[in-house]
């Protein structure tokens, strides 16, 4: 039977920032550590990399947007390196996997009205042959992402807000019709109400035009509404990965099970948990964790084996996998 090959395919991958005597020297930081995902080519898949601050999530994101060098391992897009393509592989690349980041406001360049956003994706990429063709063309991809284009167009991005900055970059996605989107902590800086219309985008862009999403967030409970997979990091290292249904309603890693009860619960008459004691030591990506489980020195069911090597990714149920001994 011929294999499929994937969409994308993280193998082994690690980024360490060195410090001044190179990558050996004391100090160094290992921001992403032998970590391995991959996402098929059909059907359109959500995948979310889940963590707390420092867990490594940007810097993923950067090495797959080709913007970072990874240190170690490499990333496949259809199977062609990330990081070695010739430059007609990247230019094709760079049309096919598209970001959206954090700040709706630092992507933009305060000088030049929104227009220009879309008008430099349809030209650099030769979507319309005449300027009339090009202006129902941005037309059609606002009204796609709940935008009136008469609001928006031939306004400054400070005239609009976080929300509506964020949707015009979703409407530039739109005009490309990436095969991936990398959506870096899209969502933390809109409101609270309009969080959920955002992610619905999202939710549409996959069902409806076959786009994937990577959606890299440190909010479990936006990552639960995408649905999809979920792969849970700890300090640079994957702890957890499967299908979001079974890992949040199974979580079977230590940090997974405190992750997922920080949040707090939708029924109001329901106490929260009174006491979440977390255990930060200076130990913290130490060259002594980096031996053994990055976890541990927060773990509550450490044990001796734990401190001898990192933990391999062990099957707990079909597609379900966790790097903990408490499973070999």
């Amino acid at each position: 039977m011929t294999s499929v090959q994937p969409l994308l395919e993280v193998a082994n991958l690690s980024k360490v920032f060195p410090a001044g005597g190179g990558l050996l020297a004391r100090g160094s930081l290992r921001a992403v550590d032998s970590v391995s995902f991959s996402m098929p080519e059909e059907p359109p898949t959500l995948l979310a990399l889940v963590g707390e601050s420092g867990s490594g999530k940007t810097t993923i994101a950067r090495m797959i947007l080709g913007l970072t060098e990874p240190t170690e391992g490499e990333i496949l897009y259809r199977g062609r390196n990330v990081h070695r393509m010739t430059r007609r592989e990247r230019s094709r690349y760079r049309k096919q996997v598209q970001a959206v980041f954090q700040d709706p406001y630092g992507t933009y360049n305060p000088f030049y009205r929104i227009d220009r956003v879309m008008h430099l994706a349809i030209k650099k990429f030769g979507l319309a042959s005449s300027r009339s063709e090009a202006a129902g063309l941005v037309e059609e991809a606002l009204k796609a992402v709940d935008l009136r284009p008469a609001d928006v167009l031939g306004r400054y991005p400070h005239q609009l807000s976080g929300g509506e900055r964020q949707r015009v970059m979703l409407a530039r996605v739109y005009l490309l019709r990436p095969k991936l989107i990398v959506a870096d902590e899209p969502v933390s800086m809109i409101d609270v109400s309009l969080r959920a219309a955002f992610l619905n985008i999202l939710l549409g862009f996959e069902q409806e035009y076959g786009m994937s999403c990577i959606f890299i967030t440190h909010d479990l409970a936006t990552g639960y509404y995408l649905g999809g997979r979920i792969v849970i990091l700890c300090q640079g290292r994957v702890v957890e990965a499967g299908l979001m249904d079974e890992v949040v309603s199974h979580p079977k890693h230590p940090y997974s099970e405190l992750l997922i009860s920080s949040v707090p619960p939708h029924d109001p008459g329901r106490r929260w948990q009174e006491d979440i004691v977390v255990k930060i030591q200076e130990k913290r990506r130490s060259a002594e964790l980096e031996v053994g489980c990055i976890y541990r020195d927060r773990c509550r069911l450490a044990m001796g084996l734990c401190g001898e090597s990192p933990p391999p990714m062990y099957e707990v149920a079909l597609g379900h996998q966790v790097a903990c001994y408490l499973y070999q």
